[in-house]
């Protein structure tokens, strides 16, 4: 029989596999002790749950990550094993050994080894992931299997947070599968969900935004004691509604409804600060290319005003340095930009602007801005417009989908946007969101000092040294403001009680804020 043939027999079959597995008899694993469990999302779809077509935003790696894992995890206090049992820092050789589970089976039954790790690691190096670089300051420079369950890992150079950022967030591929594939973001195939986790794809609907997950009964862990996911699209609006009524299990909700959430035997659980609301600007044109005015914009929003005006008061005013005043990184000397519209002002006539009427002027032409956003943040998006326009600056506000927001300031074909994105834990997050490529980063690389120290504090094993150096990033970022922090949301979650949801220490993998941990739905006796 020829090797094409081979192939095409086993593309066929591995897709049966995953079917089998999907209709066993639950007799062979015992009672579930949840049958099904509905997961409300107002967004719904969040792409393909493929290590390289899920959305790269928070909620499209949660749904890749109940059928993908990773070589370590956390739970609500910390760290906690993984693919791999144990681990070690070897500090002479830069390098860290892990442990493997010889226990983990992929989805299609073949044995998760080191060299599936190894394989991950050449393949993301070759092939970027959504979530992880594996080149510059946490890069891996070789990836050996020392055993069939020993792999070490040497790094290019020193990174403190590479247990955060690599190892607790990268997923890790089968080799069986993924050596052939030459372009992974084409890869849509049944096998390019064929994970080690707990949970197994059933079902996806693009245009419904609708995700079906199945339990696999041969977890390592054991079969988790949900036996089906579902997250299902419903309005942000609908979902206090729908909890109480039973159709849904979980979902994010509006503060205003918590006591009445509460009062209906709902679970309510609130998100530690570590996301926030930003006003991009686009410092490759003028005259938002000068700091200057960038101040001035900061000094002509009130930011406390828009948190009890939009915010309902649910929300804690930004900082310019980015970093929560809850978090133990946050600098408390970061320049603040107090609302002060006159300074504004004064700030426009030092660049040579003119007040004509009811809107600043230079060389005969008004100062207009275009101010773009998604329909979340229309009534921020609003309220900003007043607050240009008090000081003088003329502001055409749209609104627009969120992909084409992102696909527009990607683009640099916008004057400012707002936009969010979390991760405000780990400060490695601040060289991705400052002077990285991609839509949540400002990409702001004028200001050599900065660049240094942002690259600086990933390298540094000291604490009390790295955290000096987030200090000082804060201050000059502040000074600079590529983008500012307008505020960060207070976040509410209600769920049924039936499954125990939990906020991740630090966010799950590198920081995503969301309570849909994948162990919480695993049966936790070890």
């Amino acid at each position: 029989m020829s090797q094409k043939v081979l192939n095409l027999i086993s593309k066929l079959l591995i897709p049966a596999a995953i079917v089998a597995l999907l209709i066993l008899p639950s007799c062979t694993a015992g009672t579930p002790e949840i049958s099904s469990y509905t997961i409300a999302d107002s967004t719904g779809d969040w792409g393909y749950p493929s290590p390289y077509l899920y959305y790269a935003r928070g909620p499209g790696y949660i749904r890749m990550s109940f059928i993908f894992e990773t070589l370590v995890w956390k739970d609500s206090s910390g760290f906690v094993p993984q693919l791999a049992e144990d681990w070690e820092y070897v500090a002479e050789e830069n390098a860290y050994v892990f442990k493997l589970r010889d226990d983990v089976t992929w989805h299609d039954g073949e044995k998760f080894t080191a060299e599936d790790v190894v394989f991950t690691i050449d393949y993301v190096k070759a092939h970027p992931n959504p979530f992880v670089t594996l080149i510059g300051p946490s890069g891996v420079t070789n990836a050996t299997a020392i055993d069939e369950y020993t792999v070490k890992l040497y790094l290019e150079q020193l990174y403190a947070p590479f247990l955060n950022d690599v190892a607790g967030t990268l997923p890790i591929i089968p080799k069986h599968i993924w050596e052939g594939i030459e372009e992974p973001e084409k890869f849509a195939e049944p096998e390019a969900v064929i994970g080690t986790g707990p949970y197994i794809l059933a079902d996806y609907n693009k245009e419904h935004g609708t995700y079906l997950y199945k339990a696999y009964v041969d977890y390592y862990l054991g079969k988790p004691s949900v036996d089906e996911i579902k997250f299902v699209k419903i309005s942000a609006e609908m979902i206090p509604a729908a909890l109480k009524a039973g159709t849904a299990d979980a979902g994010d909700i509006p503060p205003e409804v918590v006591p009445e959430m509460e009062k209906a035997g709902l679970t309510v659980i609130t998100q530690p600060v570590a996301w926030n609301a930003k006003m991009t600007i686009n410092h490759h044109k003028e005259p938002l290319s000068s700091k200057q005015f960038r101040q001035s914009l900061a000094y002509s929003i009130d930011r406390e005003s828009l948190v009890q005006i939009t915010q309902r008061g649910y929300a804690i005013a930004g900082s310019p340095g980015m970093m929560p005043p809850t978090s133990a990184w946050y600098n408390p000397d970061t320049p603040q930009y107090e609302y002060d519209p006159a300074r504004a002002k004064q700030l426009l006539e030092g660049l040579g602007y003119q007040m004509e009427g009811a809107y600043f002027t230079k060389d005969g032409t008004e100062l207009r801005l275009e101010l773009i956003t998604e329909a979340e943040y229309k009534e921020v998006g609003q309220f900003i417009k007043e607050q240009l326009e008090a000081v003088g600056i003329k502001v055409d506000f749209t609104t627009l989908e969120a992909k084409t927001v992102d696909a527009r300031v990607g683009a640099w074909d916008f004057d400012l946007s707002i936009y969010g994105h979390g991760g405000l834990y780990e400060p490695s997050v601040l060289k991705r969101v400052i002077m990285d490529e991609g839509f949540n980063s400002a990409r702001y690389t004028s200001n050599e000092t900065l660049s240094q120290l942002l690259t600086t504090q990933l390298t540094e094993m000291d604490a009390e040294k790295r955290r000096d150096l987030v200090f000082q990033i804060q201050k000059i970022y502040a000074e600079d403001l590529p983008a500012l922090t307008l505020y960060y949301p207070k976040w509410y979650w209600a769920h049924d009680g039936r499954v125990d949801l939990f906020y991740t220490k630090d966010g799950v993998a590198s920081g995503v804020p969301i309570p849909l941990n994948r162990i919480a739905f695993v049966t936790q006796e070890r």
